[in-house]
């Protein structure tokens, strides 16, 4: 069985597990909606007392907000496994992984998918309706492309996010908390775009963990605040911490040893 093939095998399993208990899942969907609409609602209040934050409008925020809700959300969707993973550690569940004939990133993967963030990704997907046609963007076939690889570039880089924090945890064993705060909190801070929090949260959520590289320069391009191009293939170049991510997660393998569980 190849790879594609085996993947949608698990994630077809994954379904079937949790179709059989229809309404857990209906409510899993629903508190998980209720928990990121916190967020939206902190927007929006904000957004009642004054009409613009660092010159961007309330519907360029939305903009931003949706773009970092869904690519976070599908993340979680699809490299829950690497979240959980010092969990796989303690209990041995990763040594059974090391014996397989499969790449052991591929098959953390394929160990969780966490179905009931979708509600996550309708909120991005309502917000970002919303804001598409009131966000002052002249859409054209080439900004919808980019917008689109906002997201998907934004998904890739948050679960090299998850990968991090899984390799640490070869280290320590224990799931370190500080790592949550380059996930669920770049969550809470991408709702803004990344300029707001000054030069220096700027310059690090560009050049170390490359959060305004899908989110705040393409959102420049598209907005028609800037013509460099080299903005809107920003999300392509936020791609590169896929490199450090997988270093990184050899190294854990190379100093990895069994609890014994």
């Amino acid at each position: 069985m190849n790879g594609v093939k085996l993947y949608f095998h698990y994630l077809s399993l994954h379904l079937r597990e949790r179709m059989e208990y229809k309404k857990s899942l209906l409510l899993q969907l629903f508190g998980q909606f209720l928990v990121s609409f916190s967020l939206f609602l902190s927007i929006y209040f904000l957004f009642r007392r004054f009409h613009s934050v660092a010159g961007f409008s309330f519907s360029q925020v939305l903009l931003s907000f949706s773009v970092v809700m869904m690519a976070f959300s599908l993340s979680e969707v699809f490299f829950r496994g690497f979240d959980l993973f010092p969990q796989m550690l303690g209990n041995g569940e990763f040594d059974r992984i090391l014996v397989r004939p499969r790449n052991t990133v591929f098959l953390v993967i394929c160990s969780k998918f966490q179905l009931d963030r979708l509600s996550r990704v309708l909120q991005g997907v309502i917000t970002l309706v919303y804001a598409i046609p009131r966000c002052g963007v002249d859409w054209t076939p080439e900004k919808a492309g980019v917008l689109a690889l906002m997201i998907l570039c934004g998904t890739v880089v948050f679960g090299c996010l998850f990968v991090c924090g899984a390799a640490v945890a070869f280290f320590t064993i224990e799931g370190l908390e500080f790592i949550n705060i380059f996930t669920d909190g770049a969550r809470e801070f991408g709702a803004y775009p990344m300029a707001v929090y000054g030069k220096a949260i700027l310059l690090f959520t560009t050049f170390v963990i490359p959060i305004a590289c899908f989110q705040y320069w393409p959102m420049l391009w598209l907005m028609g605040r800037s013509e460099n191009l080299l903005y809107a293939l920003c999300p392509l170049l936020s791609l590169l911490f896929i490199l450090p991510s997988f270093l990184l997660w050899k190294l854990g393998m190379r100093k990895y040893q069994s609890t014994g569980s």
